[in-house]
């Protein structure tokens, strides 16, 4: 990926969006829910697949991500949800970047 020249203010929003990404990947697997039940058969699968992307980004077990996609229950996927707001899946720490010196 090419090198980027950010603005120190470009590089804090981007640091924020990345702290935060937990809790905005929590919101739209939620959204998700609500998105699936009101879908047509059309839209299904790309919804499906941003699921199980979300999902795995929030640190839910492989199997757990297999269940939900095999049976593609939104009520299935709403658990998801609850457990984690609940706290029972934690997001995965954001993994830290070293930023090599020029040379």
């Amino acid at each position: 990926m090419a090198q980027r020249d950010l603005s120190r203010y470009q590089e804090k929003i981007v640091k924020r969006y990345y702290e935060n990404r937990p809790a905005l990947d929590a919101e739209r697997l939620s959204e998700l829910v609500a998105e699936l039940y009101l879908a047509s058969d059309k839209k299904k699968p790309k919804l499906w697949e941003t699921a199980k992307d979300i999902m795995l980004r929030l640190g839910t077990p492989q199997s757990r991500v297999d269940h939900v996609l095999k049976t593609a229950d939104p009520v299935i996927l709403a658990e998801v949800v609850k457990d984690v707001q609940s706290g029972k899946i934690r997001p995965k720490p954001p993994e830290k970047k070293i930023d090599k010196p020029a040379e």
